[in-house]
């Protein structure tokens, strides 16, 4: 008989157990994505003119956030390694390690000596950090939202499943927080010259707390049934492009809808946009910080409320109405920001982040629910991958240039309409698998095509698809 923490609900049965769990991925996904915001807010602020101001004022931006989507291209290599680790070995142990990679690399750029002192080494160093980010960032998303989903009661899935989503608000609010406190404590050139440093430097802290608590979790159940019964897959991330390649694709293609408006700001395209000295608005630094740090407060709640919906009407539906009420906010942002008005910049913000967590806090139970178990790490980790590369990786480069070729935001505005019905059509495409079991007794099930019109896998011929 087994031994296993595992039940048929699919969670385990301390409800200190999964109070730990839900700290540890809040905690844990807080620390990376802070580490991975605070890069793209310095991309905005401050990397044009340390690391690239050869390249002019226009095209040093272009080329600071180019930097920021070129940790995107990595993500599906962090992706590969901890899929497959993380299938063939456990989830808890990747998420050590990426957290421990994350927090170096983040440390390092802050002890970057710029273009300056050292010359072209600095941008080459530059990127190759944000590079470890993006290898982090690639494999640090799969494991934790599975520690949440995995370990959760079958109907609060999809709230378990918001607490590492709430991560990435969380992150942004400590990062545009840790920035604008620094543009108080070393104001102007100051700023400049050291303080946009100090967040960096901070991530050893919160990398401490980060390691203490994920190292206090327990290993997935649902991994832990798996690796009891010996039915580990030897090559995970083959089986999960040799059977639902599609499904790969059309669960990148939810994430990408979403992915390219939110990096607006996490992206750090709205604080360039905003405070550029030559640019139309010309605000200061610090109250356009303080209003995206606010935004992100709105974004957490949206997220919440989102995953603790979907356990309710279902992903889908959630979803559904998501892209509708994400589309209302890219249609009001820009109109709102090119006020000049920080408050009106705060109120476009915030309008385009509830759709934002609608379209993100359901994501974690979403993708659990599409992939069988013995592969479930891999094909969620490379499917948000390829999703980030769609979406967000070079959202703010592709803005940058639209108003630079146009001379309006208008562009930029039918540019993140467009992602959003994609977004909304990849969700169309995919049947409701709300509540589907999750463990290794139900691969079979598990296996049948979520995508609409195929009804089942080749080698799973007695399987039904739910929803």
């Amino acid at each position: 008989m087994s031994t296993s923490p595992f039940t048929p609900t699919g969670s385990i049965r301390s409800q200190a157990d999964r109070r730990r769990v839900v700290f540890a991925t809040v905690i844990g996904t807080t620390v990376e994505w802070y580490d991975f915001f605070i890069y793209a807010s310095a991309a905005g602020l401050v990397f044009g003119q340390l690391f690239f101001a050869p390249a002019g004022p226009q095209f040093a931006t272009v080329l600071s956030f180019l930097t920021v989507g070129v940790s995107f291209l990595f993500r599906p290599l962090g992706a590969f390694l901890a899929g497959h680790f993380g299938d063939r070995y456990g989830r808890r142990q990747v998420l050590v390690v990426t957290l421990i990679l994350m927090g170096l690399a983040t440390a390092l750029v802050g002890l970057l000596p710029t273009y300056e002192a050292i010359g072209i080494a600095a941008p080459i160093l530059l990127i190759l950090l944000r590079v470890l980010q993006g290898i982090s960032a690639g494999g640090e998303w799969g494991g934790a939202v599975l520690m949440a989903v995995e370990h959760a009661p079958t109907a609060r899935r999809g709230l378990f499943g918001a607490s590492p989503q709430i991560g990435v608000p969380l992150g942004l609010l400590l990062a545009s927080g840790a920035m604008a406190l620094m543009t108080v404590i070393a104001p102007g050139d100051a700023f400049v010259a050291w303080g946009w440093r100090v967040p960096f430097l901070l991530s050893v802290v919160l990398i401490v707390i980060g390691y203490w608590v994920r190292r206090r979790v327990e290993e997935s159940p649902v991994f832990t049934e798996i690796a009891e019964r010996r039915e580990r897959t030897r090559m995970p991330i083959v089986q999960v492009f040799r059977k639902h390649a599609l499904l790969v694709i059309v669960a990148a293609f939810v994430f990408a809808g979403n992915n390219a408006v939110g990096y607006m700001t996490t992206g750090g395209y709205i604080q360039n946009y905003a405070t550029n000295p030559e640019g139309p608005l010309k605000l200061e630094r610090g109250p356009v910080l303080w209003a995206v740090a606010a935004s992100a407060i709105t974004w957490l709640a949206a997220t919440w409320f989102a995953g603790w919906l979907s356990d309710r009407i279902g992903r889908r539906t959630t979803y559904i109405v998501g892209w509708i009420l994400q589309l209302v906010g890219v249609f009001a942002l820009f109109p709102l920001v090119n006020t000049g008005n920080v408050l009106l910049l705060f109120l476009g913000l915030a309008i385009l982040t509830i759709g934002l967590g609608f379209t993100y806090g359901p994501q974690a139970a979403l993708y659990s629910e599409l992939f069988p178990a013995s592969i479930r790490f891999s094909g969620v980790s490379i499917s948000y991958a390829i999703g980030a590369i769609l979406g967000g990786a070079f959202a703010p480069t592709i803005a940058t240039a639209l108003v630079q070729a146009t001379g309006t935001t208008l562009s930029v505005t039918w540019y993140l309409a467009g992602m959003t019905l994609l977004g909304l059509l990849a969700t169309l495409l995919l049947r409701d698998r709300t509540g589907i079991a999750l463990g290794p007794d139900h691969e079979a099930e598990q296996a049948v095509s979520p995508i609409r019109g195929f009804s089942r896998e080749p080698e799973r011929e007695g399987a039904t698809a739910r929803g």
